[in-house]
């Protein structure tokens, strides 16, 4: 989600952060709690996943250039069902709430944020059209042509989660495609 803007612009939004590097598997929000932090992955892969019924969904896979955030709970400053997981070492560039709360208030940040929350709900509105009309093999499929890093860089239990399928159905789809 990148957009073109001055370089002064882009000084201003840095200066309220920090890079941050995270272990493989580190939790950044747990459910059940607040987002603190706004984060975008520099390097490395994460996933944002639902808590339901002593079980995780992958609601998102997030790579470079991705927003990994509870972004329901940074907003709303409320507890979710969400916890956001690093699936590899990650590099990130990190704000905390408070102060992506002043950025946003200021002219430029409010544009940066804006264009945050535009990415963010036209990914979903896609990934729910897509959820919705199209099956987990054809989803798979797509992945395979278009995002070979996904399956290369995510662990298969998060990938079936985020078809909506078991593990042993996504063994099952994979063999039917070799």
């Amino acid at each position: 989600p990148y957009f073109q803007a001055p370089l002064e612009v882009w000084e201003s939004f840095t200066s309220h952060g920090e890079i941050v590097e995270t272990e493989k598997n580190e939790v950044l929000k747990k459910f059940g709690e607040r987002e603190k932090s706004f984060h975008i992955i520099l390097k490395g892969s994460g996933g944002i996943l639902l808590y339901n019924n002593n079980n995780y969904i992958c609601t998102d896979l997030c790579y470079e250039g991705d927003f990994l955030v509870d972004y329901l709970s940074l907003l709303s400053n409320q507890p979710t069902q969400l916890e956001v997981l690093c699936f590899e070492q990650c590099r990130l560039f990190k704000i905390i709430r408070q102060d992506f709360i002043k950025l946003a208030q200021t002219g430029y940040g409010r544009i940066i944020c804006q264009t945050a929350a535009e990415s963010l709900f036209i990914h979903k509105q896609n990934q729910q059209i897509e959820i919705l009309s199209k099956t987990a093999e054809q989803r798979y499929m797509e992945i395979l042509r278009n995002q070979r890093h996904i399956l290369q860089r995510t662990p298969d239990k998060y990938i079936a989660s985020y078809l909506g399928i078991t593990p042993e159905s996504l063994s099952r789809i994979r063999k039917k495609t070799v």
